[in-house]
């Protein structure tokens, strides 16, 4: 792996190099092993969460950690192209437009003790800014490429906090083109619906059952690129204990190898049924 400056990321993928980096400032990953229509993202993935923020910060590690998207990039790391975020949610949330990526508070619980310096704010939504840069020239490489693309994008949720049963899986799907992606949607509730888990784990897959698809990532591509289809893509965490923070590695095992394979497998029948 590479450091890497966004202008030369962004010169590589113009370039359609092969590389696999870090960003020089280290807020993302990107790796790129050879030039597919489809993309894996994982933006809730990073913990990192910078050391001038901690005496500030009124909300733990573990309160931290709880509403992040841990093991989201392991699931789908082998894959040719994917990008993910390093560092958390809570410095700045990638998922979210700038105007409303860094939080006042959260889920109910105040974020800071004194309110952040704009120096604070400015400087973490410049890493906002500046991986946005690069998944705009990387999603239109893709599409300059293909004629379209599909992009996974990962995302996990506490299923703890529901007082209902929710899926294992669930699809938001509110702010794509149903009409013409409709079918697509189906086919991947379908596959994901067929894994097998251990432990009695339901593999119950939903569409806009827990989640509807409103984050920022999909809707920055999405209104950017009339060619390319995002899936935002929910896995309830049966791969961990919620209230320890014991990453299950057998269940993200699991998740990893039933992706190697199905998310190709359904790339391809994108590729084959869509039309630029």
């Amino acid at each position: 792996m590479s450091k890497m400056s966004v202008d030369e990321i962004i010169d590589a993928i113009g370039n359609e190099k092969t590389f696999h980096a870090v960003s020089d400032d280290y807020s993302f990953i990107i790796k790129i092993e050879s030039y597919v229509h489809f993309i894996c993202g994982a933006v809730h993935d990073g913990h990192q969460f910078r050391k001038e923020l901690w005496e500030n910060c009124l909300l733990s590690e573990y309160e931290r950690w709880y509403e992040e998207d841990p093991e989201t990039l392991n699931m789908v790391r082998t894959h040719p192209i994917t990008i993910a975020g390093l560092d958390s949610r809570f410095e700045y949330d990638l998922n979210r437009d700038p105007e409303n990526a860094i939080y006042e508070d959260a889920w109910g619980k105040k974020m800071w003790k004194q309110p952040l310096s704009k120096e604070a704010k400015d400087f973490s939504l410049a890493k906002h800014t500046n991986f946005y840069k690069v998944v705009n020239a990387l999603v239109s490489k893709i599409e300059q490429l293909f004629g379209r693309c599909i992009v996974y994008d990962m995302h996990s949720y506490n299923w703890r906090r529901w007082d209902r049963k929710v899926p294992t899986w669930n699809l938001g799907t509110s702010n794509i083109d149903n009409n013409r992606f409709g079918g697509m949607v189906e086919d991947w509730r379908a596959s994901l619906s067929e894994m097998i888990f251990p432990n009695d784990i339901d593999t119950k897959a939903k569409v806009n059952d827990t989640f509807q698809g409103n984050g920022y990532f999909l809707k920055f591509i999405t209104n950017n690129f009339s060619n390319t289809l995002v899936l935002a893509t929910e896995i309830s965490k049966v791969y961990c204990n919620e209230l320890s923070g014991v990453i299950y590695l057998d269940i993200v095992s699991i998740v990893e190898e039933e992706l190697k394979k199905r998310i190709p497998q359904h790339a391809t029948i994108f590729i084959e049924k869509t039309k630029p």
